[in-house]
């Protein structure tokens, strides 16, 4: 519902409506006491979204006020809920006071939740980033590069870049962002799922952009930045940031100096790439099996962040992989030398027990952290010194290693604050109390004292008044209506001290109060909320002073993740027997004994295979059946590539891997629907991806192309464009075909190869061997493979005499009638029939009835009139 004139509604929802406009494009959560309400469209979207119940709340300005909500101790859940489905919700909380205020009670949107925006832990993936990437393309003027900038709110990373259109789509899958900005006017087209949002032009201006980082970072200029030539980034930078504190509304100190991402420092994998190499997700969309869950041994959800950038970000220059993988050589080391008290374990029960520092530090910042998430900090930081003391005893010839060692020497007056001010097992909210440890603060002790030791005050009180009166009945008590008070029975009142003050006349007794009593009633009835008061002060300046080690403590956060990714690479290696990659110079592949890192771990029993690809080999031509292993054999080339670039081991027994710019895949195709184009039209589409984009540095696998057309038509276009990955683009090429035609380049190229995946014909059927050899395959089997799927011998039968048909026929003669069954193949028909009889009676012999149940012959009846009846 929207409106502007808000005068015929009532008093609330003038409220409600006046701060909906400030968040017109989101949900909003209205606080009334113990609930969060949504009214109107909001109350209609959440109940549909949440499965809530959908009520009305009477009416206002004449009409039913559609009315749903959640409960406040549960809002986290459902709240988690709507920003995984790409929602965006602003928390309208009570500011004021409802005892004390007159009319509606204050309220103001404290916080804006969107997608890309999360810092709450029960919000958060532990083992992925949620990106938020402002995008901005100028539309007039020469620079027509679009300018990208991301934010990382959970750890407060901050980069920016500039890229071409060819670059752009490929650039937002490496990000991988939660959310998208743009301007109001901009109309973004990328084929990308993922929750959009807009922000006002006016944030799109350089002036205002610039102004904007400057007074963040308090700079006069962006020099310091790199970035003054990157007008576009800037803009995508101010405007992203303009952004993130229109919704987050509280300080952003912990948010890192702004820096540029050069596309340039990593091997590129585009979209395509990245999907079927299964990376981090399967090709139909699971977590699992892929590189990412296999690696994954990290102990902290640092390392398993830092892993999964490591694998969508594969470096293409040497140097610093060759540091990573000395750091995964050090644990490598003392895996293969492992005691019980080795690095190793002292380094997993300590990662073990590691909070997720980098997401506190950031909470730490924003003033949101919580009480047990400073205790698990607190006991982290009191181990530190002992870490660092393994560092130095068993790392100090890894400089890599040892140079971390001086994030984790945080100031010890850190843990020594935790150590003083939270209690050793703190409630879970600040609004609980026991948050504080006894001794830090002599008030709160007081406080504490007051409220926990009522009882015994009372005893001496009583103790001491009937002493002093000699009344032998005086009792203390305590009521919710009269609070406390001294009782003295009728027949002892002549007996009562002139200080007493009569509280309340009954039949029997009288009850006074004296002043002692009182000032210490009016204590007592405070002190807990005076105690829980002064926790709350004390818990806010401890968290100011956190917050001057929010840097160090990301420091900090970064090196334990980087020895947690080193541990878990060396531990998979050594468990899988991998082994330590050469990285070298120039456009070189070569694998000795190369096996597929996933599909090894599901298998009994997997056949390692070479792989050689140099300037004087660049293009593999891959023949073999269906099923035989060429789609394997090339994805496990490239995952090993990827792995290398990475820094890890890689599953072979030797290997070779040289300055590789890009991957490329073409394996396999789909129809997109949504796009309208057919299964040849993305296949056509990533092969001209391929052939504008790939480089002699390139690795390009290509798998069937030309199969979604006529056969001659996708011979000739599968040959032309090997010959042009040959000729123009010299890359790296595997190239699995059924054209057997396309073995002849061979003849025609030096660079070219033929290999082929074996298989073998046995008495039971078709054998794949897995093996790669050299040479073209000798055929294909695809008879044999479809009959081995379960194929009907009917069919089979007239697919052998239709194959003979066309292997006899002569280019010159005329198209065969594929229907009719010419005199000289009735012997063949004959010979089929006994064959056919032949693989009936083995069907049959195979089978014992009495072990099948009524339901399991009925079955096998159908298998055996499926795949033997005539059709």
């Amino acid at each position: 519902m929207t409106t502007t004139d808000l005068s015929s509604h009532t008093p609330m929802m003038r409220q409600y409506l006046t701060l909906k406009q400030e968040a017109p494009t989101m949900l909003l959560f209205y606080r009334m006491g113990d609930f969060y309400e949504m009214f109107y469209d909001d109350a209609v979207k959440t109940a549909r979204l949440l499965n809530l119940t959908l009520t009305n709340r009477g009416k206002s300005a004449g009409e039913p006020i559609p009315m749903a909500g959640v409960p406040v101790h549960a809002m986290e859940q459902y709240l988690a809920r709507l920003v995984q489905m790409g929602e965006s919700v602003a928390i309208c909380e009570q500011i004021g006071d409802p005892a004390t205020s007159k009319g509606i009670v204050e309220r103001q949107i404290v916080r804006t939740v969107t997608p890309g925006t999360l810092t709450d832990e029960n919000l958060l993936p532990s083992n992925s980033d949620r990106p938020l990437l402002a995008i901005y393309l100028p539309t007039k003027g020469r620079n027509k590069k679009y300018g990208l900038a991301w934010m990382n709110l959970a750890s407060g990373e901050f980069k920016v870049n500039e890229c071409t259109d060819e670059q752009f789509e490929t650039e937002v899958h490496r990000i991988a962002p939660a959310e998208i900005i743009t301007a109001d006017s901009f109309k973004l087209s990328l084929n990308y799922d993922v929750a959009y949002s807009k922000t006002a032009d006016w944030h799109f201006e350089l002036s205002a952009a610039q102004e904007k980082l400057c007074d963040h970072y308090g700079v006069d200029n962006l020099s310091a930045f790199g970035i003054d030539e990157l007008s576009n980034a800037t803009i995508a930078a101010g405007a992203l940031l303009s952004y993130v504190e229109n919704t987050q509304k509280r300080n952003l100190s912990h948010i890192k100096p702004l820096q540029l991402d050069d596309i340039q420092e990593y091997l590129i994998l585009d979209p395509v790439t990245r999907k079927n190499l299964e990376i981090t997700q399967t090709i139909s969309g699971e977590t699992s099996p892929t590189l990412f869950s296999l690696l994954d041994h990290c102990h902290t959800p640092m390392g398993s962040r830092l892993l999964r950038r490591f694998l969508h970000h594969p470096l293409r220059h040497n140097a610093p992989i060759k540091e990573r993988q000395l750091c995964v050589q050090a644990f490598y080391d003392h895996h293969i030398a492992r005691s019980f008290d080795d690095p190793i374990s002292l380094f997993e029960k300590f990662l073990k027990s590691t909070p997720d520092i980098e997401r506190i530090a950031t909470r730490i910042a924003l003033s949101s952290v919580r009480p047990k998430e400073l205790a698990a900090l607190r006991d982290t930081l009191s181990s530190l010194p002992q870490l660092n003391q393994i560092i130095y005893e068993h790392f100090s010839d890894t400089p890599a290693i040892l140079k971390l060692q001086e994030a984790l020497n945080l100031a010890p007056q850190l843990a020594d604050l935790l150590q003083r001010a939270i209690a050793e097992e703190p409630s879970t909210m600040i609004r609980d109390g026991g948050v504080i440890a006894t001794g830090f603060d002599s008030e709160l002790d007081e406080l504490r004292s007051l409220s926990n030791d009522n009882g015994e005050f009372l005893l001496q009180l009583e103790s001491r008044e009937r002493e002093a009166t000699g009344i032998a009945n005086l009792r203390v008590e305590y009521n919710r209506v009269h609070g406390f008070f001294i009782e003295v029975s009728k027949g002892q009142i002549d007996k009562v001290p002139a200080e007493y003050r009569r509280r309340q006349t009954l039949k029997n007794v009288e009850r006074y109060i004296t002043p002692e009593l009182k000032e210490w009633e009016d204590k007592i009835l405070s002190a807990k909320e005076r105690c829980l008061s002064r926790e709350k002060w004390l818990f806010e300046q401890i968290i100011t002073e956190l917050q001057t080690y929010v840097d160090p403590m990301h420091k900090t956060s970064e090196a334990l993740a980087q020895l947690d990714v080193y541990m878990a690479l060396a531990q998979h290696a050594y468990l899988n027997q991998w082994v330590a990659p050469e990285l070298v110079e120039g456009p070189i592949i070569k694998i000795t004994q190369g096996r597929h890192p996933i599909v090894e771990r599901t298998i009994e029993r997997f056949t390692p295979n070479d792989c050689q690809l140099d300037p004087l080999r660049r293009m593999l031509l891959i023949t073999g059946p269906n099923m035989g292993g060429k789609s394997t054999y090339m994805r496990q080339t490239a995952l090993i590539v990827l792995l290398a670039r990475i820094g890890s081991f890689v599953p072979a027994t030797a290997a070779q891997v040289g300055l590789i710019d890009r991957i490329f895949t073409r394996i396999g195709a789909a129809d997109d629907l949504a796009g309208g184009r057919s299964t040849f039209m993305v296949e056509m589409t990533e092969a001209a991806t391929i052939l504008a984009s790939s480089t002699p540095n390139s690795l390009v696998l290509m798998d069937e192309i030309g199969r979604g057309t006529s056969t001659y038509d996708g011979l000739s276009l599968a040959w032309a464009i090997a010959c042009r990955l040959l000729t123009h683009n010299q890359a790296l090429v595997l190239f699995a075909t059924h054209y057997f035609e396309l073995t002849r380049l061979a003849e025609q190229f030096d660079h070219v190869a033929n290999v082929h995946l074996s298989a073998a014909e046995s008495p039971q059927g078709l054998v794949f061997l897995h093996e790669v050899k050299n040479g073209p395959a000798s055929r294909s089997y695809g008879i044999q493979v479809a009959q081995r799927a379960g194929i009907p011998m009917a069919v089979i039968r007239q697919a052998k005499r239709e194959l003979n048909n066309l292997e006899m026929s002569a280019e010159d003669r005329p198209q065969l009638d594929l229907f009719s069954l010419p005199e000289e193949e009735l012997n063949e028909q004959a010979n089929d029939d006994h064959i056919e009889l032949k693989a009936l009676k083995e069907a049959l012999s195979a089978i014992d009835p009495d072990a099948l149940s009524p339901r399991e012959a009925l079955d096998v009846l159908y298998q055996l009139k499926n795949q033997f009846e005539e059709h």
